[in-house]
Protein backbone atom coordinates (compact mmCIF):
# COMPACT_ATOMS: atom_id res chain seq x y z
CA UNK A 1 0.00 0.00 0.00
CA UNK A 2 1.48 3.67 -1.03
CA UNK A 3 0.74 6.26 1.42
CA UNK A 4 -0.41 9.81 0.19
CA UNK A 5 3.21 10.97 0.15
CA UNK A 6 4.26 8.27 -1.57
CA UNK A 7 1.51 8.77 -4.68
CA UNK A 8 2.50 12.53 -4.66
CA UNK A 9 6.07 12.07 -5.30
CA UNK A 10 4.87 9.82 -7.94
CA UNK A 11 3.33 12.17 -9.52
CA UNK A 12 6.22 14.81 -9.63
CA UNK A 13 8.20 12.75 -10.66
CA UNK A 14 5.76 11.63 -14.00
CA UNK A 15 5.13 15.24 -14.17
CA UNK A 16 8.91 16.41 -14.08
CA UNK A 17 10.18 13.95 -17.04
CA UNK A 18 9.10 13.06 -20.09
CA UNK A 19 7.46 10.07 -19.59
CA UNK A 20 3.64 9.65 -20.86
CA UNK A 21 3.87 6.12 -18.45
CA UNK A 22 5.26 5.37 -14.74
CA UNK A 23 4.19 1.95 -13.64
CA UNK A 24 5.73 0.31 -9.88
CA UNK A 25 5.20 -2.37 -8.66
CA UNK A 26 6.32 -3.31 -4.73
CA UNK A 27 7.28 -6.69 -4.13
CA UNK A 28 4.03 -7.38 -1.97
CA UNK A 29 1.92 -7.60 -5.26
CA UNK A 30 0.63 -3.55 -5.17
CA UNK A 31 1.33 -1.83 -8.23
CA UNK A 32 0.88 2.47 -9.01
CA UNK A 33 -0.08 3.36 -12.60
CA UNK A 34 0.09 6.53 -13.58
CA UNK A 35 -0.06 8.17 -16.90
CA UNK A 36 -0.18 11.56 -18.92
CA UNK A 37 -0.56 12.74 -22.32
CA UNK A 38 2.63 13.19 -23.86
CA UNK A 39 3.57 12.59 -27.51
CA UNK A 40 5.70 9.14 -28.01
CA UNK A 41 7.88 8.61 -24.72
CA UNK A 42 8.71 5.25 -23.66
CA UNK A 43 6.82 3.30 -20.65
CA UNK A 44 8.88 2.61 -17.83
CA UNK A 45 8.41 -0.04 -15.26
CA UNK A 46 10.33 0.00 -12.21
CA UNK A 47 10.42 -2.39 -8.77
CA UNK A 48 9.81 -0.81 -5.07
CA UNK A 49 13.31 -1.94 -4.25
CA UNK A 50 14.99 -1.27 -7.77
CA UNK A 51 16.87 2.50 -7.80
CA UNK A 52 14.68 4.91 -9.34
CA UNK A 53 16.73 5.04 -12.62
CA UNK A 54 14.83 5.37 -16.08
CA UNK A 55 15.51 2.12 -18.86
CA UNK A 56 17.49 3.19 -21.14
CA UNK A 57 16.31 -0.10 -23.54
CA UNK A 58 13.53 0.86 -22.99
CA UNK A 59 11.17 0.53 -26.40
CA UNK A 60 10.02 3.64 -27.95
CA UNK A 61 6.08 3.97 -28.72
CA UNK A 62 5.76 4.69 -32.36
CA UNK A 63 4.25 7.86 -33.78
CA UNK A 64 0.61 7.96 -33.76
CA UNK A 65 -1.17 7.67 -37.67
CA UNK A 66 -2.20 11.58 -38.96
CA UNK A 67 -5.85 11.88 -38.31
CA UNK A 68 -7.81 11.47 -41.86
CA UNK A 69 -8.28 14.43 -43.77
CA UNK A 70 -11.79 13.90 -44.36
CA UNK A 71 -12.94 14.23 -41.02
CA UNK A 72 -15.49 16.85 -40.61
CA UNK A 73 -14.31 19.67 -38.22
CA UNK A 74 -16.57 20.22 -35.32
CA UNK A 75 -17.93 23.22 -34.94
CA UNK A 76 -17.52 24.78 -30.99
CA UNK A 77 -15.19 24.56 -28.10
CA UNK A 78 -14.61 22.02 -25.57
CA UNK A 79 -14.49 21.04 -22.26
CA UNK A 80 -11.06 19.23 -21.24
CA UNK A 81 -10.39 16.42 -18.64
CA UNK A 82 -8.45 18.51 -15.75
CA UNK A 83 -6.78 14.72 -14.78
CA UNK A 84 -6.35 11.44 -15.88
CA UNK A 85 -9.10 8.95 -14.16
CA UNK A 86 -12.61 7.45 -14.85
CA UNK A 87 -15.07 9.87 -16.54
CA UNK A 88 -18.06 9.57 -14.62
CA UNK A 89 -21.65 11.29 -16.12
CA UNK A 90 -23.49 10.86 -13.04
CA UNK A 91 -22.92 11.05 -9.11
CA UNK A 92 -24.40 7.09 -8.93
CA UNK A 93 -25.21 4.60 -11.47
CA UNK A 94 -28.84 5.27 -11.24
CA UNK A 95 -28.70 8.97 -10.84
CA UNK A 96 -29.82 11.36 -14.31
CA UNK A 97 -26.29 12.72 -15.45
CA UNK A 98 -25.19 15.91 -15.05
CA UNK A 99 -25.34 16.88 -18.23
CA UNK A 100 -26.90 15.82 -21.50
CA UNK A 101 -27.18 17.01 -25.18
CA UNK A 102 -29.39 19.75 -25.52
CA UNK A 103 -28.61 21.40 -22.13
CA UNK A 104 -27.61 24.90 -21.25
CA UNK A 105 -24.65 25.28 -18.85
CA UNK A 106 -23.06 27.93 -16.80
CA UNK A 107 -19.57 29.00 -15.91
CA UNK A 108 -18.93 26.69 -12.80
CA UNK A 109 -21.92 24.46 -13.10
CA UNK A 110 -20.89 20.52 -12.28
CA UNK A 111 -20.77 18.72 -15.25
CA UNK A 112 -19.27 15.20 -14.51
CA UNK A 113 -17.33 13.55 -12.54
CA UNK A 114 -13.28 12.09 -12.68
CA UNK A 115 -11.90 9.85 -10.55
CA UNK A 116 -8.92 9.72 -10.03
CA UNK A 117 -6.63 7.63 -7.50
CA UNK A 118 -10.29 6.84 -5.23
CA UNK A 119 -11.36 10.10 -4.99
CA UNK A 120 -14.09 11.90 -6.89
CA UNK A 121 -13.44 14.80 -8.41
CA UNK A 122 -16.64 16.84 -9.65
CA UNK A 123 -15.19 18.85 -12.60
CA UNK A 124 -16.89 22.01 -13.28
CA UNK A 125 -17.88 23.56 -16.42
CA UNK A 126 -15.75 26.47 -17.85
CA UNK A 127 -18.07 27.63 -20.46
CA UNK A 128 -21.48 28.95 -20.98
CA UNK A 129 -23.42 27.44 -23.47
CA UNK A 130 -24.92 24.95 -25.18
CA UNK A 131 -23.81 21.20 -24.74
CA UNK A 132 -23.69 19.79 -28.06
CA UNK A 133 -21.77 16.36 -27.75
CA UNK A 134 -20.67 14.01 -24.55
CA UNK A 135 -17.21 12.96 -26.09
CA UNK A 136 -16.81 10.14 -23.75
CA UNK A 137 -18.97 7.28 -22.17
CA UNK A 138 -19.85 6.74 -18.77
CA UNK A 139 -16.81 4.75 -17.19
CA UNK A 140 -14.16 5.23 -19.88
CA UNK A 141 -10.52 5.87 -18.71
CA UNK A 142 -10.02 9.46 -19.30
CA UNK A 143 -6.48 11.67 -19.98
CA UNK A 144 -5.43 14.78 -18.94
CA UNK A 145 -6.73 17.10 -21.69
CA UNK A 146 -9.02 15.23 -23.60
CA UNK A 147 -12.12 16.78 -24.75
CA UNK A 148 -14.98 15.46 -22.71
CA UNK A 149 -17.78 17.95 -24.15
CA UNK A 150 -18.24 20.43 -27.28
CA UNK A 151 -20.06 23.17 -25.78
CA UNK A 152 -21.16 26.16 -28.31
Amino acid sequence: MYSKNDVKEFIEMLEGSSLSVLEIKNGDGSAIRLEKAISAAPAVVMQANAPASVNESAPVAAPAAPAAPSAPVAEGKTINSPIVGVFYAAPSPDSNPYVSVGQKISKGDTICIVEAMKCMNEIQSELDGEVTEVLVKDGDLVEYGQPLFRVK
